[in-house]
C-alpha cells in the first residue's frame, strides 16, 4: 500500500506519498482500506519530530479514518467485510490501509459519506472526554473554549449546547467568531482585542469549566476567569509549556487544574470514551443534530497544503484527506 512519508533529512520535512509494508490484522483486530482522513494539530507536530507515535502504533500520520473492512483479525465476530466504518487511531490515517482493534470501530450512518465520518473521531471524542468524562461539566453550566473555530472547538460548542451549557469562546477573525455563534456560542471574544477573562467575568460573572489549548500564555487569565469550584482542562500548549501559577488563587476559589491527551491512553480507556459517546451523542449526531464542521476536502497528496492550512489558523474546523475516491 501507499501512505504519507516524512523525509526527515529535508529542511521542511517534506511529505511524500510513497509505498510502504501492507498492515496485518492481529487478533482482535479489522482490516480497514482508508477511503478519508483527516488533519490534526498533533500531526504537524509529529511531522517536525516534537510527538512521537505511542509504542505499537503505525509510524504514519493521522489519528482518525473512514472506510471499508477488508479483513479479520483472529476472534473478531461483529464485524463483516463491506462495512462502511470510522474510527480513532493512534497514528496510521495518512495510508490505504490500517489494522484497527475491533472496540474503536463505529459504524457509518447511511447518509454519510467517508469525509464527514473521517472529520468527526477525534475531534469529538477529545471535546467529549475533556468537557465530560475529565471536567464533569453539567447542564446548565458554561464553559469557555479556546479556539471556538478549531476542530475541537466547533465540536465542544455543540456537545457542550446540546447538553443546556452556556458557551463562550475565543476567535482571531470575525468570520470565525460569527461561525461559533451560528454553533450556539453566546458569546465570541477577539482575544487579540480584548481580555477574554475580563470579558467573560463582565458578561457570564466567570465560567465553570475552561477548555485550554494555548497553555503557559493563558494560564493566569484562565485561573481567574473560573467560578468557585472551577476546573481548567488543558489539552495543548500553543502558547508555550511555561507559566507561574498563583496557588493561593487555587485554593480560594477551590479549582482544578486537570492535564489531559487523548492519544497516549489505553485502548481500555477510548473504549471507554467511545462507549460513552456512544450512548450519550451518537444518536444526536445520527439525527444531524450536531455535525462535524469541514473547512476543505483535499487529496491525501496535498498533506502539505492541508497542513498550512492548519499552521496558518485558516481553517474553520476540519480539513479533510481523501485517500480513494
Amino acid at each position: 500500500m501507499k501512505a504519507i512519508l516524512v523525509d526527515e533529512q529535508s529542511p521542511e520535512r517534506a511529505l511524500r506519498w510513497a509505498e510502504v509494508p501492507d498492515p496485518v490484522p492481529g487478533p482482535g483486530e479489522v482490516l480497514v482500506d482508508i477511503h478519508a482522513t483527516a488533519v490534526n494539530r498533533a500531526d504537524l507536530l509529529q511531522r517536525a519530530g516534537n510527538y512521537p507515535p505511542p509504542p505499537g502504533a503505525p509510524p504514519y500520520l493521522g489519528l482518525e479514518m473512514a472506510g471499508v473492512v477488508a479483513g479479520l483479525g483472529a476472534g473478531v465476530k461483529g464485524w463483516q467485510p463491506g462495512e462502511r466504518v470510522c474510527a480513532l487511531l493512534a497514528g496510521g490515517g495518512y495510508a490505504e490501509g490500517i489494522a484497527v482493534p475491533e472496540q474503536l470501530l463505529v459504524r457509518l450512518p447511511e447518509d454519510w459519506n467517508f469525509a464527514k465520518a473521517a472529520a468527526f473521531p477525534e475531534v469529538f471524542y477529545t471535546a467529549f472526554v475533556n468537557l465530560f468524562m475529565e471536567a464533569q461539566l453539567q447542564p446548565g453550566e458554561s464553559v469557555l473554549i479556546h479556539g471556538g473555530a478549531s476542530g475541537v472547538g466547533t465540536a465542544a460548542i455543540q456537545l457542550a449546547r446540546a447538553e443546556g451549557c452556556r458557551v463562550a469562546v475565543t476567535a482571531g477573525t470575525p468570520v470565525k467568531r460569527t461561525r461559533c455563534l451560528e454553533l450556539g456560542a453566546e458569546l465570541a471574544i477577539d482575544y487579540r482585542e480584548n481580555d477574554f477573562a475580563e470579558v467573560v467575568l463582565e458578561r457570564l460573572g466567570g465560567v465553570d469549566v475552561v477548555l485550554d489549548i494555548s497553555g503557559g500564555a493563558y494560564l493566569e487569565r484562565n485561573l481567574k476567569a473560573l467560578k468557585l469550584k472551577g476546573r481548567l482542562v488543558l489539552i495543548a500548549l500553543l502558547g508555550g509549556p511555561a507559566a507561574s501559577i498563583d496557588l493561593g488563587l487555587l485554593l480560594r476559589k477551590r479549582l482544578r487544574l486537570i492535564g489531559s491527551l487523548l492519544r497516549s491512553r489505553s485502548l481500555e480507556e477510548k473504549t471507554a470514551i467511545v462507549q460513552g459517546f456512544a450512548t450519550r451523542f451518537w444518536p444526536l449526531m445520527v439525527a444531524g443534530r450536531i455535525a462535524p464542521v469541514i473547512e476543505t476536502v483535499l487529496p491525501v497528496q496535498q498533506a502539505a497544503e492541508a497542513h498550512r492550512l492548519l499552521a496558518e489558523n485558516r481553517n474553520i474546523g476540519k480539513v479533510v484527506l481523501t485517500v480513494r475516491e
